[in-house]
């Protein structure tokens, strides 16, 4: 398969001041999962901005390596343009507009559409993956629960109809139960549409479950990557990422500060 999305060697600079990503290279192939885990401030939500073009608005800039969408140079292209080209970010924290309703969210989604039959069409195919929300269709997006409103943001994002779609957080704040069935209908979406998904989550054993292809994060680089079963099987990745460390009280996910970092993984 050919690669839908290749950064090489990215380099992203907030305030002009504070260096985030450090040389960070990755793809995503056509029609395939790809999870990008890492520890909090390790750049996974960098990383979706700066390929959605959201950095100028929090004052970042990429200062150096390229972003290819499709074969073609996206660095530097405003959020709108990106979108119209296939690329559409869900955000992390459930970004509904509250005061609208469900069909209004969808809508604003659907901008790119050009006609009102396509528009009904992909309304239609939200509720195949998502029947609750035809149910409240009326309802004002700020009266959802957490789990409706994850799904209202991603099926806002089909909308659209994109290529690549970037989940920031999926499972942020959702009980378990609810957090294997978003993850469900997201494995379905890619089968089914056939749509490539970047994936960033802090439930690393879940990402990994429905994902072929993984990159790890520390630092603002990548320290590892490689198909599912290699990070599943690596020793590293079940310490640190799946809590199946070797029993050591004193080796803790929760208190990170005290690990060790293995040489290879600061190489």
């Amino acid at each position: 398969m050919s690669s839908i999305l290749e950064v090489n060697n990215l380099e992203v600079l907030y305030n002009n001041i504070i260096l985030v990503l450090k040389g960070l290279s990755l793809e995503v192939e056509q029609g395939t999962i790809v999870a990008l885990l890492g520890s909090n401030g390790a750049g996974k939500s960098t990383t979706l901005k700066a390929i959605s073009g959201f950095l100028p608005l929090e004052n970042g800039e990429i200062t150096d390596g390229t972003i290819k969408y499709k074969g073609e140079l996206i660095s530097g292209l405003g959020p709108h343009k990106i979108v119209q080209k296939g690329i559409f970010q869900v955000m992390e924290g459930r970004r509904v507009f509250e005061d609208l309703t469900v069909e209004e969210n969808l809508i604003c989604g659907a901008y790119t559409q050009k006609s009102k039959a396509q528009i009904a069409m992909g309304m239609d195919k939200c509720f195949e993956y998502f029947p609750i929300l035809k149910k409240r269709y009326k309802r004002l997006a700020g009266y959802l629960s957490g789990g409706e409103q994850q799904m209202l943001v991603i099926s806002r994002a089909m909308l659209a109809t994109p290529s690549l779609m970037m989940l920031d957080e999926p499972s942020m704040g959702l009980a378990p139960m609810l957090v294997e069935e978003i993850f469900e209908i997201i494995k379905k979406i890619n089968e089914n549409e056939g749509t490539a998904i970047l994936l960033v989550e802090q439930n690393a054993s879940m990402a990994l479950e429905i994902s072929s292809y993984g990159y790890i994060m520390e630092n603002g680089r990548i320290v590892l990557d490689g198909p599912r079963d290699l990070l599943i099987n690596d020793r590293d990745v079940q310490e640190f990422y799946l809590g199946m460390g070797d029993g050591n009280e004193d080796k803790s996910y929760r208190n990170v500060k005290h690990y060790k970092r293995r040489k290879r993984w600061l190489s």
